[in-house]
Protein backbone atom coordinates (compact mmCIF):
# COMPACT_ATOMS: atom_id res chain seq x y z
CA UNK A 1 0.00 0.00 0.00
CA UNK A 2 1.27 3.33 -1.01
CA UNK A 3 0.60 6.43 0.85
CA UNK A 4 0.81 9.93 -0.76
CA UNK A 5 3.03 13.03 0.84
CA UNK A 6 -0.42 14.20 2.06
CA UNK A 7 -1.42 11.20 4.22
CA UNK A 8 1.81 10.12 5.49
CA UNK A 9 2.36 14.03 6.89
CA UNK A 10 -1.34 14.64 8.13
CA UNK A 11 -1.67 11.60 9.94
CA UNK A 12 1.34 9.17 10.43
CA UNK A 13 4.22 11.45 10.64
CA UNK A 14 5.47 12.82 13.82
CA UNK A 15 3.50 10.84 15.76
CA UNK A 16 4.45 11.81 19.90
CA UNK A 17 1.98 9.56 21.38
CA UNK A 18 0.33 6.68 19.85
CA UNK A 19 -2.61 4.80 21.44
CA UNK A 20 -3.61 1.16 20.09
CA UNK A 21 -7.04 0.47 20.89
CA UNK A 22 -9.89 2.90 20.73
CA UNK A 23 -12.27 1.71 23.46
CA UNK A 24 -13.06 3.16 26.49
CA UNK A 25 -9.39 2.84 28.08
CA UNK A 26 -7.84 4.02 24.67
CA UNK A 27 -10.15 7.10 24.06
CA UNK A 28 -9.93 8.28 28.28
CA UNK A 29 -6.49 7.50 27.80
CA UNK A 30 -6.23 10.01 25.05
CA UNK A 31 -8.28 12.62 26.49
CA UNK A 32 -5.96 12.05 29.74
CA UNK A 33 -2.84 12.84 27.67
CA UNK A 34 -4.39 15.67 26.27
CA UNK A 35 -5.20 17.08 28.89
CA UNK A 36 -0.93 16.54 30.61
CA UNK A 37 0.12 17.79 27.06
CA UNK A 38 -2.03 20.23 25.60
CA UNK A 39 -0.18 20.41 22.12
CA UNK A 40 1.08 16.85 21.45
CA UNK A 41 0.33 14.85 18.84
CA UNK A 42 -2.01 12.36 19.54
CA UNK A 43 -3.16 9.18 17.43
CA UNK A 44 -5.59 6.54 18.23
CA UNK A 45 -5.51 3.12 16.01
CA UNK A 46 -8.41 1.10 15.75
CA UNK A 47 -8.51 -2.02 14.10
CA UNK A 48 -11.79 -2.28 13.23
CA UNK A 49 -14.60 -0.25 11.82
CA UNK A 50 -15.75 0.26 15.21
CA UNK A 51 -14.06 -1.02 18.51
CA UNK A 52 -13.59 -4.04 18.14
CA UNK A 53 -13.36 -5.67 21.83
CA UNK A 54 -16.27 -5.11 24.47
CA UNK A 55 -16.86 -1.06 24.61
CA UNK A 56 -19.32 -1.07 21.80
CA UNK A 57 -20.72 -4.52 22.58
CA UNK A 58 -21.17 -4.97 26.21
CA UNK A 59 -24.74 -4.97 27.75
CA UNK A 60 -24.77 -1.41 29.34
CA UNK A 61 -24.41 -2.32 33.62
CA UNK A 62 -23.06 0.40 35.68
CA UNK A 63 -22.29 -1.99 37.74
CA UNK A 64 -19.80 -3.28 40.27
CA UNK A 65 -20.55 -6.92 41.11
CA UNK A 66 -23.36 -8.67 42.80
CA UNK A 67 -22.89 -10.31 45.67
CA UNK A 68 -22.38 -14.11 44.56
CA UNK A 69 -19.59 -12.48 42.32
CA UNK A 70 -17.81 -10.47 44.99
CA UNK A 71 -18.11 -13.93 47.72
CA UNK A 72 -16.68 -15.96 45.12
CA UNK A 73 -14.27 -13.44 44.42
CA UNK A 74 -13.04 -13.50 48.07
CA UNK A 75 -11.95 -17.28 47.66
CA UNK A 76 -8.78 -16.09 45.16
CA UNK A 77 -7.94 -12.54 46.45
CA UNK A 78 -7.80 -11.26 50.04
CA UNK A 79 -10.12 -9.03 51.17
CA UNK A 80 -8.25 -5.79 50.60
CA UNK A 81 -7.70 -6.67 47.11
CA UNK A 82 -11.77 -6.80 46.49
CA UNK A 83 -12.57 -3.91 48.49
CA UNK A 84 -9.99 -2.09 46.35
CA UNK A 85 -11.82 -3.93 42.97
CA UNK A 86 -15.04 -2.55 43.73
CA UNK A 87 -13.76 1.06 45.13
CA UNK A 88 -11.80 0.91 41.84
CA UNK A 89 -15.08 0.32 39.88
CA UNK A 90 -17.40 2.68 41.85
CA UNK A 91 -14.65 5.47 40.97
CA UNK A 92 -14.06 4.50 37.58
CA UNK A 93 -18.21 4.86 36.80
CA UNK A 94 -18.32 8.48 38.80
CA UNK A 95 -15.23 9.68 36.40
CA UNK A 96 -17.40 8.17 33.53
CA UNK A 97 -20.27 10.22 34.54
CA UNK A 98 -18.33 13.28 35.27
CA UNK A 99 -16.60 13.06 32.13
CA UNK A 100 -19.50 12.49 29.41
CA UNK A 101 -22.36 13.28 31.61
CA UNK A 102 -25.84 11.27 32.90
CA UNK A 103 -27.82 12.34 29.55
CA UNK A 104 -24.82 11.29 27.31
CA UNK A 105 -25.39 7.97 28.90
CA UNK A 106 -28.85 7.71 28.99
CA UNK A 107 -27.67 6.74 32.90
CA UNK A 108 -30.88 5.32 34.07
CA UNK A 109 -30.84 4.63 38.30
CA UNK A 110 -32.83 1.74 38.32
CA UNK A 111 -31.05 -0.36 40.93
CA UNK A 112 -29.52 -3.83 39.98
CA UNK A 113 -30.87 -7.19 41.38
CA UNK A 114 -29.52 -10.94 41.78
CA UNK A 115 -31.32 -13.85 41.10
CA UNK A 116 -30.77 -17.43 41.89
CA UNK A 117 -31.94 -21.05 40.35
CA UNK A 118 -32.69 -23.79 42.02
CA UNK A 119 -29.87 -25.43 41.06
CA UNK A 120 -27.76 -22.16 43.03
CA UNK A 121 -29.34 -23.31 46.30
CA UNK A 122 -26.26 -23.13 48.40
CA UNK A 123 -25.01 -19.76 46.38
CA UNK A 124 -28.72 -18.46 47.39
CA UNK A 125 -28.29 -19.52 51.39
CA UNK A 126 -24.28 -18.16 51.56
CA UNK A 127 -25.59 -15.36 49.75
CA UNK A 128 -28.23 -14.20 51.95
CA UNK A 129 -26.31 -15.34 54.81
CA UNK A 130 -23.19 -12.90 54.00
CA UNK A 131 -25.27 -10.11 53.41
CA UNK A 132 -24.62 -8.27 56.33
CA UNK A 133 -20.62 -8.74 55.97
CA UNK A 134 -20.03 -7.69 52.78
CA UNK A 135 -22.41 -4.61 53.60
CA UNK A 136 -20.06 -3.80 56.31
CA UNK A 137 -16.59 -4.19 53.99
CA UNK A 138 -18.27 -1.89 51.35
CA UNK A 139 -19.66 0.90 53.76
CA UNK A 140 -16.56 3.28 53.54
CA UNK A 141 -16.69 2.94 50.17
CA UNK A 142 -20.85 3.70 49.75
CA UNK A 143 -21.49 5.40 53.18
CA UNK A 144 -24.47 3.20 53.45
CA UNK A 145 -25.67 -0.50 53.04
CA UNK A 146 -25.42 -1.97 49.43
CA UNK A 147 -27.51 -5.29 48.86
CA UNK A 148 -30.69 -6.31 50.71
CA UNK A 149 -33.19 -9.18 50.26
CA UNK A 150 -36.41 -8.16 48.34
CA UNK A 151 -39.51 -9.92 46.77
CA UNK A 152 -39.63 -11.61 43.71
CA UNK A 153 -41.98 -8.99 42.03
CA UNK A 154 -40.68 -9.49 38.57
CA UNK A 155 -43.09 -13.00 37.92
CA UNK A 156 -39.88 -14.77 36.87
CA UNK A 157 -39.98 -18.07 37.94
CA UNK A 158 -38.04 -21.10 38.61
CA UNK A 159 -36.12 -19.42 40.97
CA UNK A 160 -35.60 -19.22 44.74
CA UNK A 161 -37.97 -17.16 47.03
CA UNK A 162 -35.89 -14.13 47.36
CA UNK A 163 -33.80 -11.63 45.23
CA UNK A 164 -30.68 -9.53 46.33
CA UNK A 165 -31.10 -6.06 45.54
CA UNK A 166 -28.31 -3.14 44.73
CA UNK A 167 -29.64 -0.26 44.65
CA UNK A 168 -26.30 1.83 43.55
CA UNK A 169 -26.63 -0.34 40.22
CA UNK A 170 -28.15 1.40 36.75
CA UNK A 171 -27.61 1.04 33.04
CA UNK A 172 -26.42 3.13 30.12
CA UNK A 173 -26.70 3.44 26.58
CA UNK A 174 -23.45 1.71 25.02
CA UNK A 175 -23.52 3.30 21.89
CA UNK A 176 -24.24 6.87 23.04
CA UNK A 177 -21.47 6.37 26.05
CA UNK A 178 -19.08 5.62 23.13
CA UNK A 179 -20.27 7.98 20.44
CA UNK A 180 -19.76 10.86 23.06
CA UNK A 181 -16.32 9.60 24.11
CA UNK A 182 -15.47 9.61 20.23
CA UNK A 183 -16.82 13.22 20.12
CA UNK A 184 -15.03 14.41 22.94
CA UNK A 185 -11.78 12.86 21.39
CA UNK A 186 -12.52 14.88 18.24
CA UNK A 187 -13.24 17.84 19.76
CA UNK A 188 -9.80 17.54 21.66
CA UNK A 189 -7.91 17.33 18.53
CA UNK A 190 -6.68 13.67 18.59
CA UNK A 191 -6.75 11.99 15.72
CA UNK A 192 -8.48 8.67 15.60
CA UNK A 193 -7.84 6.04 12.34
CA UNK A 194 -9.85 3.06 12.38
CA UNK A 195 -9.38 -0.10 10.27
CA UNK A 196 -5.95 0.54 11.10
CA UNK A 197 -4.50 -2.61 13.09
CA UNK A 198 -1.21 -2.46 14.38
CA UNK A 199 0.67 -6.00 13.83
CA UNK A 200 3.79 -4.93 15.57
CA UNK A 201 5.53 -2.85 18.17
CA UNK A 202 9.13 -2.06 18.65
CA UNK A 203 10.86 0.01 20.63
CA UNK A 204 14.32 1.03 19.64
CA UNK A 205 15.20 3.66 22.58
CA UNK A 206 14.55 6.55 20.26
CA UNK A 207 11.19 6.08 19.50
CA UNK A 208 8.62 3.08 18.81
CA UNK A 209 8.22 1.33 15.41
CA UNK A 210 5.04 -0.04 14.60
CA UNK A 211 3.47 -1.86 11.86
CA UNK A 212 -0.08 -0.85 10.46
CA UNK A 213 -1.87 -4.01 8.60
CA UNK A 214 1.64 -5.46 7.78
CA UNK A 215 2.12 -3.31 5.36
CA UNK A 216 2.41 0.23 6.59
CA UNK A 217 5.33 1.40 8.94
CA UNK A 218 5.33 4.63 11.44
CA UNK A 219 6.37 5.26 14.73
CA UNK A 220 5.60 7.35 17.68
CA UNK A 221 8.12 8.56 20.26
CA UNK A 222 5.45 6.36 22.89
CA UNK A 223 3.03 4.19 22.66
CA UNK A 224 -0.31 3.15 24.77
CA UNK A 225 -1.28 -0.41 24.43
CA UNK A 226 -5.09 -0.46 25.51
CA UNK A 227 -6.59 -3.59 23.53
CA UNK A 228 -7.78 -5.49 26.54
CA UNK A 229 -8.52 -9.42 25.72
CA UNK A 230 -6.44 -8.81 22.25
CA UNK A 231 -3.03 -7.67 24.21
CA UNK A 232 -1.35 -11.00 24.41
CA UNK A 233 0.17 -9.97 21.25
CA UNK A 234 2.59 -7.65 22.71
CA UNK A 235 2.14 -8.27 25.98
CA UNK A 236 4.04 -11.55 27.35
CA UNK A 237 1.73 -11.40 30.94
CA UNK A 238 -1.38 -13.43 32.39
CA UNK A 239 -4.31 -12.08 30.29
CA UNK A 240 -6.57 -13.69 27.81
CA UNK A 241 -9.65 -13.62 25.49
CA UNK A 242 -13.07 -14.18 27.19
CA UNK A 243 -15.47 -14.15 24.61
CA UNK A 244 -18.81 -12.95 25.62
CA UNK A 245 -22.31 -13.63 24.13
CA UNK A 246 -25.60 -11.81 23.48
CA UNK A 247 -28.69 -11.56 22.18
CA UNK A 248 -31.63 -9.14 22.61
CA UNK A 249 -35.38 -9.59 22.07
CA UNK A 250 -38.02 -7.76 19.93
CA UNK A 251 -40.22 -5.42 21.72
CA UNK A 252 -42.27 -7.10 24.08
CA UNK A 253 -45.96 -5.36 24.94
CA UNK A 254 -45.90 -4.22 28.72
CA UNK A 255 -42.61 -5.57 29.55
CA UNK A 256 -42.94 -5.74 33.36
CA UNK A 257 -38.98 -6.37 34.10
CA UNK A 258 -37.13 -2.95 34.18
CA UNK A 259 -33.24 -2.63 35.81
CA UNK A 260 -30.14 -4.90 35.24
CA UNK A 261 -30.13 -8.20 36.58
CA UNK A 262 -27.81 -11.38 37.47
CA UNK A 263 -27.27 -14.98 37.96
CA UNK A 264 -24.58 -17.25 38.63
CA UNK A 265 -22.15 -15.38 39.93
CA UNK A 266 -22.01 -13.30 37.14
CA UNK A 267 -21.70 -15.45 34.87
CA UNK A 268 -25.42 -14.80 33.20
CA UNK A 269 -26.94 -10.83 33.29
CA UNK A 270 -29.39 -9.07 31.64
CA UNK A 271 -31.60 -5.95 31.46
CA UNK A 272 -34.89 -4.33 29.88
CA UNK A 273 -34.07 -1.72 27.00
CA UNK A 274 -37.04 0.23 26.97
CA UNK A 275 -39.39 -3.21 25.97
CA UNK A 276 -36.60 -5.73 25.05
CA UNK A 277 -34.65 -7.51 27.01
CA UNK A 278 -30.91 -8.02 26.06
CA UNK A 279 -29.34 -11.32 27.77
CA UNK A 280 -25.83 -12.25 27.77
CA UNK A 281 -23.32 -14.87 29.21
CA UNK A 282 -23.09 -18.55 29.56
CA UNK A 283 -19.21 -18.61 28.95
CA UNK A 284 -18.86 -20.68 31.81
CA UNK A 285 -20.74 -23.41 29.99
CA UNK A 286 -17.39 -23.95 27.76
CA UNK A 287 -14.60 -21.79 29.27
CA UNK A 288 -11.87 -23.38 26.65
CA UNK A 289 -14.12 -22.73 23.65
CA UNK A 290 -15.12 -18.91 24.78
CA UNK A 291 -11.34 -18.28 25.24
CA UNK A 292 -10.93 -16.71 21.76
CA UNK A 293 -10.58 -13.83 19.97
CA UNK A 294 -12.66 -14.41 17.06
CA UNK A 295 -16.45 -12.78 17.18
CA UNK A 296 -19.25 -15.50 17.13
CA UNK A 297 -21.76 -17.52 18.56
CA UNK A 298 -22.04 -20.97 19.26
CA UNK A 299 -25.97 -23.30 20.10
CA UNK A 300 -24.70 -23.96 23.58
CA UNK A 301 -24.56 -21.10 24.59
CA UNK A 302 -27.18 -19.46 22.26
CA UNK A 303 -29.47 -22.07 23.28
CA UNK A 304 -28.79 -21.80 27.23
CA UNK A 305 -29.97 -18.14 26.58
CA UNK A 306 -33.53 -18.84 24.88
CA UNK A 307 -33.95 -21.78 27.73
CA UNK A 308 -34.01 -18.48 30.10
CA UNK A 309 -35.45 -16.87 28.54
CA UNK A 310 -38.21 -19.68 28.22
CA UNK A 311 -38.35 -20.89 31.75
CA UNK A 312 -36.94 -17.92 34.08
CA UNK A 313 -37.43 -14.74 32.96
CA UNK A 314 -40.40 -14.75 30.00
CA UNK A 315 -42.20 -18.17 31.49
CA UNK A 316 -45.76 -16.95 29.91
CA UNK A 317 -44.89 -14.11 28.08
CA UNK A 318 -44.30 -14.91 23.85
CA UNK A 319 -40.88 -13.05 22.98
CA UNK A 320 -38.96 -13.21 19.35
CA UNK A 321 -35.55 -12.89 19.36
CA UNK A 322 -34.02 -9.77 17.43
CA UNK A 323 -30.14 -10.11 17.28
CA UNK A 324 -27.31 -11.78 18.54
CA UNK A 325 -23.86 -11.00 19.00
CA UNK A 326 -20.34 -10.87 20.55
CA UNK A 327 -17.64 -8.79 22.50
CA UNK A 328 -14.61 -10.01 23.61
CA UNK A 329 -13.53 -9.11 27.47
CA UNK A 330 -9.55 -9.62 29.07
CA UNK A 331 -9.62 -11.91 31.86
CA UNK A 332 -6.61 -13.61 34.11
CA UNK A 333 -6.29 -15.17 37.51
CA UNK A 334 -6.80 -12.30 38.85
CA UNK A 335 -9.07 -9.27 38.47
CA UNK A 336 -6.69 -6.53 39.10
CA UNK A 337 -5.70 -4.78 35.55
CA UNK A 338 -2.54 -4.65 34.13
CA UNK A 339 -1.16 -0.92 34.44
CA UNK A 340 2.91 -0.88 33.52
CA UNK A 341 5.59 0.06 31.07
CA UNK A 342 6.80 -2.44 29.01
CA UNK A 343 10.23 -1.20 28.04
CA UNK A 344 10.77 2.98 27.93
CA UNK A 345 8.26 3.99 25.50
CA UNK A 346 5.39 1.46 25.54
CA UNK A 347 3.25 0.90 28.53
CA UNK A 348 0.09 -1.13 28.34
CA UNK A 349 -3.48 -1.07 30.45
CA UNK A 350 -5.44 -4.19 29.65
CA UNK A 351 -7.17 -7.03 31.80
CA UNK A 352 -10.12 -5.59 33.16
CA UNK A 353 -11.46 -9.23 34.04
CA UNK A 354 -15.53 -7.98 32.80
CA UNK A 355 -15.87 -4.69 33.96
CA UNK A 356 -14.83 -2.33 31.01
CA UNK A 357 -17.97 -0.23 31.80
CA UNK A 358 -16.93 0.23 35.30
CA UNK A 359 -13.45 0.45 35.18
CA UNK A 360 -12.28 1.38 31.61
CA UNK A 361 -11.97 5.36 32.70
CA UNK A 362 -10.04 4.86 35.39
CA UNK A 363 -8.14 2.47 33.84
CA UNK A 364 -7.69 4.84 30.98
CA UNK A 365 -6.54 7.73 32.99
CA UNK A 366 -4.16 5.72 35.36
CA UNK A 367 -2.53 4.31 31.77
CA UNK A 368 -1.93 7.81 30.43
CA UNK A 369 -0.21 9.02 33.79
CA UNK A 370 2.43 5.99 33.92
CA UNK A 371 4.31 8.39 32.00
Amino acid sequence: MNLSYWEQKTWLSNIEFAVIGSGIVGLTCALQLRKKYPHAKIVVFEKGMLPSGASTKNAGFACFGSLSEILEDLKTHSQDEVVSLVEQRKNGLNQLRELLGEDALNYKPYGGYELFTHNEKETYQQSLANIEYINNLLRPIFKDDVFSKTKNNFRFKNIESSLIFNRFEGQIDTGKMMLALLSLVNKNNIIVLNNAQVTSVLDTKNKVVFQLNNLIESSASKVFIATNGFAKQFINYDVKPARAQVLITKSIPNLHIKGTFHIDKGYYYFRNIANRILLGGGRNLDFKTEETTKQGLTPLVQDKLKTLLQTVLLPDTPFEIDMRWSGIMGVGKTKNPILKPLSENVFCGVRLGGMGVAIGTHTGKELANIL
